[in-house]
């Protein structure tokens, strides 16, 4: 049977919330995401960089919950 309710990771005895890998993959991807848009001078035309870059990883982490790692 299925367990559909949020439940720790283990890494050997380590414990840890299935949040994490989630931040984790969304700073990555946010990270990556920002790297594109310096390079291709497309960062000049936003009025704050660092606020675009909180609302790009928040939008990863919703997209990486719903769609690839369901805690």
């Amino acid at each position: 049977m299925r367990n559909n309710f949020p439940h720790e990771l283990s890494l050997g005895d380590i414990y840890f919330s299935p949040i994490l890998p989630v931040i984790f993959f969304a700073f990555l991807a946010a990270v990556i995401t920002v790297l594109i848009l310096n390079k291709l001078k497309l960062s000049r035309y936003l009025f704050a960089p660092p606020y675009v870059f909180i609302a790009i990883m928040a939008l990863y982490m919703i997209l990486i919950d719903t769609f690839w790692i369901k805690f």
